[in-house]
């Protein structure tokens, strides 16, 4: 057998890495498009980054190599299609993992979610919040630490949602009232901390509940291909407000945009502790909710629980169906405002609003279109969130950017 190197092999891995080359600025882009679901054939993305069939080839591969993603090895022809049949590209089941974690009124969780937004693992929830953030944070980042543990998986990144907005460029949290945290707590730098001491080594963030919802819906849930995205929830205290822009976050000069629970609806309303009276914060929220109704709190379960399941089972009771009418028609008051300064192309609502919305969708609708310049004109779109711990998969997506951003730098 001959020594010699095959001429026309060593012509074609010159072909190959001359592609890739000049494709290397596209793998994030590329990566971007199969993690959230737009790209999910190779003639897609070919398409979509506006590349050759062979660059667009050569850059799956590689994020392939990378363990990012998978190219089935024998593409099928769907039923009814002409032409050559194209390799259908997934992101890959084993592949690398980031650590989620979300603290809230109600207790804290933690989770390895791979890209796709795929829940790989979650922990078991805790229900007591204690009033040291770092106590808090050392504990779910311990949590996730045994699911990498357990599972074995490479972890590059982690990130942290919590029910306050949050300072740029210090990570500070401004405004933690229902965990009894300190005001201005430096949340992102304990994390981070609380990261390192697990041994775990790549990169922390953090970021307001809300807005981390906003961002997962957007990207794999009820906000896929909006422009402009509002979200508006409440989950176990409070209301929140997110808005994506062109598939970013918009979080203003410094972090602390959209801080929709301010709005006054009910002027005459409840104090709130911001100093006002009858603001969204506490006239939609799911305490709110329980009072309207003649309901007594319970210790048993959370407050977005109880809320949730008494107009679930029993909204033909009449004090439930008022108490809910009057947070759909202070809710829709917001979302009314927020139409008219905002002008989304979607709105979509989460928590105890998602539930309002699904027990009178026409009502809610109604009073948007009613009270609203732009929703007068032909309405715009009211949907549920749809995934579930979107709070926790938009952490996931915190930790993910600097992978989609350079998966290449990021991972080697």
């Amino acid at each position: 057998m001959s020594g010699k190197a095959d001429p026309r092999a060593a012509g074609e891995g010159t072909t190959s890495r001359t592609r890739l080359d000049r494709g290397r600025g596209a793998l994030g882009p590329a990566l971007e498009l199969v993690h959230t679901g737009r790209a999910p054939t190779r003639a897609v993305l070919t398409a979509e980054l506006g590349v050759t069939r062979a660059t667009a080839g050569a850059v799956a591969a590689e994020l392939e190599a990378l363990g990012l993603i998978r190219v089935d090895a024998r593409p099928g022809a769907a039923a009814g299609s002409q032409g050559r049949p194209s390799h259908r590209l997934a992101v890959a089941e084993d592949g690398p993992v980031v650590l989620a974690a979300q603290v809230h009124a109600d207790g804290f969780r933690a989770a390895l979610v791979g890209l796709g937004g795929r829940l790989v693992a979650t922990a078991p929830g805790c229900e007591t919040v204690d009033a040291d953030p770092a106590k808090v944070l050392a504990s779910v980042v311990d949590a996730g630490a045994e699911l990498l543990r357990t599972t074995g998986r490479r972890c590059v990144g982690a990130g942290l949602a919590v029910p306050s907005a949050v300072a740029e460029p210090e990570g500070l949290a401004l405004n933690p009232l229902h965990l009894a945290w300190p005001v201005g707590a430096p949340v992102r730098r304990i994390f981070e901390e609380c990261v390192h001491a697990a041994g775990i080594t790549p990169p922390a963030f953090a970021g307001n509940d809300v807005n981390l919802a906003a961002l997962a819906e957007h990207r794999h849930g009820a906000g896929r291909g909006a422009r402009d995205l509002l979200c508006v929830a409440t989950g176990h205290r409070g209301v929140g407000g997110a808005l994506v822009l062109d598939g970013r976050l918009h979080t203003g000069s410094s972090g602390l945009a959209l801080e929709v629970g301010h709005l006054t609806v009910h002027p005459e309303g409840r104090l709130c502790h911001c100093g006002s009276r009858g603001c969204l914060d506490v006239e939609a929220d799911p305490l709110a909710f329980l009072t309207a109704a003649g309901r007594d709190p319970g210790p048993e379960v959370s407050l977005l629980q109880q809320a949730n399941d008494l107009i679930r089972g029993h909204y033909d009771d009449p004090s439930v169906r008022t108490a809910t009418e009057a947070l759909i028609d202070r809710l829709g008051l917001g979302l009314a405002g927020l139409v008219n300064i905002l002008n989304p192309d979607r709105i979509i609502l989460g928590g105890l609003h998602r539930t309002l919305l699904e027990a009178d969708p026409d009502r809610l609708r109604a009073v948007v279109a009613d009270r609203s310049l732009w929703g007068q004109s032909g309405g715009v779109p009211i949907l549920p969130c749809t995934l579930d711990h979107n709070s926790l998969v938009g952490a996931a997506e915190l930790a993910w950017q600097p992978v989609l951003d350079d998966p290449l730098g990021a991972l080697t």
